[in-house]
């Protein structure tokens, strides 16, 4: 019976991991604020990052620089939550305006495009864009999710 009900649980959680993945990115509301600096993040379209979790809530983030912030120190802005807990994170593409897969994202540091906190990573879909990007706005580095440092994340506060 024991093992039965694990199974169940196993199940469950599987089946809402999917459906929030297949909801895609949620939007905030109004009153949603960013974990990291307390801005209202609604007031950010163009910039809006998002990660969402297994139990169906999301964190939303006024740019790609505040959600690394969070991602890389989840102990401090959501010690509950855990790496197993994310279902997915987006990013907003610069030039879409669209949610894309932030795990895949390119991102361009060190251009002369600022976010609503200052100097931001700007994510693009696509590995030209950024690459154009680059050379209209001095970009300095593209980078993959997995390159993006603390050390990087501090040296644009």
């Amino acid at each position: 019976m024991k093992r039965r009900a694990v199974i169940i649980g196993i199940v469950l959680s599987l089946a809402l991991a999917g459906a929030a993945a297949a909801a895609g990115p949620v939007k905030p509301s109004n009153r949603d604020k960013c974990p990291v600096c307390g801005m209202f993040v609604a007031k950010y379209p163009d910039f809006l990052a998002r990660i969402v979790f297994r139990d169906g809530s999301c964190a939303f983030f006024d740019g790609a620089k505040d959600m690394f912030k969070y991602y890389q120190n989840m102990k401090k802005y959501a010690p509950l939550k855990t790496m197993e807990d994310i279902v997915s994170i987006y990013v907003t593409d610069y030039y879409t305006l669209e949610p894309i897969d932030a795990l895949k994202a390119h991102y361009v540091v060190g251009s002369d495009v600022t976010g609503p906190m200052g100097r931001e990573l700007i994510p693009f879909e696509k590995e030209d864009d950024a690459a154009e990007f680059m050379k209209d706005h001095g970009g300095k580095r593209r980078l993959g999710f997995d390159e993006v440092s603390p050390e990087l994340i501090r040296s644009l506060d």
